[in-house]
């Protein structure tokens, strides 16, 4: 497949057309990309492109230009994150969840492709779970299961844990924490721990992940965050979803992913006979940015083969 985008090209220059929408009274941030020459055997099913944590629209820089040849694509910033409002709330996945429905009811109206990175991948499955009608089909990348932390640790444990997790998640622990670790040199660390790829970290990755941090609220929204990333509720229990799915679902797995484990990829897979899993070699925990070629041509092929009017 021919790259239609180059190194010069800013991330504001390939990520499409931004804007801002007042959701439940906060401000958050949206781009999209129409396509530019729609497939004639494929279903016009646009797709909705959901971030990993600490990351925004701008992390799909390098695959929005491509994947918007064919399809029509946006992409959101989740509340809290990107260019959204840092809002101190009550963050689980089925909070983004409604956002996503939400702004699907109001610009989109049929039904959509959902891809996502990270916790965002848990968001298109709890949409999915939530919202049937509007999700044709799923591409998931680096999928966590939160709820694994209930089968793993003793029940009599818990109460102890609970209770430094109280401690380490309190307000006058955490802003001295985070105005430490949004710091340039702190994310460019935490990018090498992310990224198996080490090409793929450069200055404009780095001030992408490093921006938000700085924004007003960023702290307490930060805050909230990880207060609200312990609770039981905050995510659906993934190997229970995924089976009762009845969709074309293509996973994506980095094999050197260092944040989640790559061994849960084939345990997830066997879960739904509709689920392909695709393993990359030398890939960590966004592969979407480290080998944007191989991604974009996985995902628009799954799409040919599942979607094709022909078939």
């Amino acid at each position: 497949m021919k790259e239609l985008i180059t190194k010069s090209e800013k991330w504001y220059q390939k990520i499409g057309n931004q804007r801002d929408w007042v959701w439940r009274g906060w401000t958050t941030r949206y781009t999209y990309m129409r396509a530019k020459q729609p497939t004639k055997d494929t279903q016009s099913h646009p797709l909705i492109l959901i971030h990993g944590f600490g990351a925004s629209i701008k992390h799909w820089r390098s695959n929005i230009p491509i994947i918007s040849e064919k399809h029509t694509v946006y992409a959101l910033d989740l509340l809290g994150f990107g260019a959204s409002k840092k809002a101190y709330t009550n963050y689980q996945i089925d909070l983004w969840s409604a956002q996503i429905y939400d702004f699907w009811q109001t610009f989109i109206g049929k039904p959509v492709i959902l891809v996502g990175n990270s916790i965002g991948s848990l968001v298109c499955v709890a949409t999915a779970a939530n919202h049937p009608e509007m999700v044709k089909g799923m591409v998931l990348i680096n999928l966590p299961d939160v709820s694994l932390r209930n089968e793993i640790i003793p029940q009599w444990l818990n109460p102890i844990l609970n209770t430094i997790e109280a401690i380490m998640t309190s307000p006058v622990l955490l802003k001295p924490l985070f105005r430490f670790v949004r710091q340039r040199k702190i994310i460019r660390l935490w990018a090498n721990f992310a990224y198996f790829d080490k090409k793929a970290i450069d200055d404009e990755l780095v001030d992408i992940l490093a921006t938000p941090p700085q924004d007003e609220g960023a702290a307490n929204a930060f805050c909230a965050l990880a207060k609200a990333s312990n609770r039981t509720d905050f995510s659906p229990a993934v190997r229970k979803v995924l089976p009762t799915l009845n969709l074309p679902i293509l996973l994506i797995w980095g094999k050197n992913d260092r944040m989640i484990p790559p061994a849960l990829a084939p345990i997830l897979a066997k879960l739904n006979p509709q689920i392909k899993l695709v393993e990359l070699d030398n890939a960590g925990h966004c592969p979407h940015d480290e080998y944007p070629d191989v991604f974009n041509s996985l995902v628009m092929d799954w799409i040919t083969n599942n979607f094709n009017t022909k078939r």
